[in-house]
């Protein structure tokens, strides 16, 4: 039995194949094409041809991808949506998407804020106003809007009148419409759980196009018997059913793949992984295994967004970034990159670009294309684009840090190469054999999780009751994400006590994660 795992990058298109014993059969890295099936494709059938194997034997495919990432940020390919806010009157003085950008705006075909939503400690605030929905859906019907975003004032709290709306939107609208609801997705916060829940509702075009068109490409070449999955960006998988409903759980779920891959590479359970690509640089904290998140908003394409995200920084420097010398004499790297074009457009290629790539060939870090084409580069030069690079990645990993003591560094991804062994702040510096793809690896070994979120007042509910209550929770909804049942575990719990609310409330947050099915 085999297992496929394919990550698609700005630049590369990653790909390996895996046996039952999780080792590297066969690994490819692909140039990322306009088209990224076509990339995808390449990348399937250069495995398939090194590994010779029989492709019945491919039992699991994976595809971590940035669609929807690049779907949100280029405003394109998102699908007309109605918004419905269940919370008048209380929220009328800030309507949905107030802050959003007038071209990603034209997304919403029509929006309401009707009566309902509810108070911090569960309360009523208002009577769900169930004719206001009707007509709202029915308006959306004539309109022939497919996809819809609910949300509604503390549903972190209590979900009961958005899944009555989600009820109602698919009665009226049929069975086949697409409902996204807020507590299913953000975390607290009404406007920024709202705007995770709107482009989530936007994607879910996107989804089936990418997961239809996964499941289509394996299947013309002949991986027929393979059970298909896409990477979330808490480095765990989820089915394509789960895909085309959470669509935007497959945000950033790149660097996470890398974070999963360089772990299970250099078996450390903690560390800062580096990812270093063609174009960009993604630095993330493996932390037990897993990618530690981001505890702060995140902004996507200009939305500000509470739902789970990566704690990740990204920055413009890659093995393509463009190197150039000031009048002054100073060097800079980046951000701007010839990404794919790398082979065409740097020195050592042949080309006329130079870029952080052939300042390492220069510096004998790394032997690639023809040394002798930036023999010219004058080593105080290359020495000052060196310090330039390190100095970028160095200021990142201490902003990762909690702490000032050194931290173990695992460097992965294609544009490794350009990074030296030794960096300011690190205790140990790996560089594992096949970390280019280690993006691929991440997407081949992962787990299928359950996240369970909600605020509990422990004078209510006790405390270890609260605690167990939740873990069932998390763990069921591992199993409905696609793991097996008798491999599931908890393998994270947090509860924060919140001092601004009334008795002895708490955010609990719990992570389930097991094998897949």
């Amino acid at each position: 039995m085999y297992k496929l795992g394919i990550d698609v990058g700005g630049t590369n298109t990653d790909a390996v194949l895996m046996d039952e014993n999780r080792n590297v059969v066969v690994s490819v890295k692909q140039h990322t094409t306009p088209d990224v099936y076509d990339g995808i494709l390449s990348a399937v059938r250069a495995v398939l041809e090194q590994s010779g194997i029989d492709r019945s034997e491919i039992r699991q495919a994976m595809l971590g991808t940035t669609q929807c990432t690049n779907a949100i940020v280029e405003r394109r390919h998102l699908a007309p949506i109605g918004i419905l806010r269940i919370g008048a009157p209380a929220t009328r003085g800030i309507p949905p998407m107030a802050d959003w950008s007038e071209d990603l705006k034209t997304i919403a075909v029509d929006t309401a804020i009707i009566g309902g939503g509810f108070e911090y400690d569960g309360k009523e605030l208002a009577a769900f106003d169930e004719a206001a929905a009707r007509i709202f859906f029915e308006n959306l019907k004539e309109k022939g809007v497919k996809s819809v975003a609910i949300s509604c004032v503390f549903s972190t709290v209590r979900s009961d009148h958005e899944r009555r709306a989600a009820e109602l939107c698919r009665e009226v609208m049929g069975e086949d419409v697409h409902v996204s609801v807020s507590s299913e997705i953000g975390s607290m916060g009404l406007i920024e759980r709202e705007n995770a829940t709107i482009l989530n509702a936007a994607l879910y075009q996107v989804a089936e196009r990418f997961t239809s068109g996964f499941a289509q490409s394996l299947q013309d070449e002949g991986v027929t018997n393979a059970d298909i999955y896409l990477s979330q960006n808490d480095g765990t998988l989820m089915t394509m059913e789960y895909a085309r409903r959470y669509p935007i759980l497959t945000i950033a779920c790149g660097p996470t793949n890398s974070i999963r891959g360089a772990s299970y590479l250099s078996k450390l359970q903690n560390a800062i992984v580096i990812d270093v690509g063609g174009t960009t640089t993604d630095l993330g904290v493996i932390q037990n295994g897993f990618p530690r998140e981001s505890s702060v908003a995140v902004t996507i394409g200009g939305v500000r967004t509470n739902f789970r995200m990566p704690d990740v920084v990204s920055i413009g420097l890659g093995g393509g970034s463009i190197v150039r010398e000031k009048a002054d004499g100073t060097v800079t790297v980046g951000p701007d990159s010839v990404g794919y074009e790398i082979t065409e457009k740097a020195l050592v290629f042949g080309g006329e670009i130079c870029t952080a790539t052939d300042i390492a060939v220069r510096l004998g870090l790394t032997s690639l294309g023809d040394p002798s084409r930036v023999a010219h580069l004058e080593e105080e030069f290359a020495q000052k684009a060196m310090a330039a690079i390190t100095g970028l990645v160095e200021d990142s990993v201490d902003a990762m840090k909690v702490s000032s003591g050194d931290v173990d560094i695992i460097l992965v991804g294609g544009g490794s190469i350009i990074l030296p062994e030794h960096l300011n702040g690190a205790g140990t510096v790996i560089k594992p054999a096949i970390g280019g793809v280690a993006n691929a690896i991440g997407s081949a070994i992962s787990k299928v999780s359950g996240n369970y979120e909600k605020l509990v007042d422990y004078l209510v509910t006790p405390r270890d009751q609260a605690l167990e209550e939740a873990k069932a929770e998390a763990a069921e909804l591992a199993v409905l994400a696609g793991a097996v049942r008798e491999t599931v575990e908890i393998i994270d719990v947090e509860d924060v006590l919140l001092q601004y609310y009334p008795g002895n409330t708490n955010r609990v947050k719990i992570k389930a994660a097991g094998d897949l099915a």
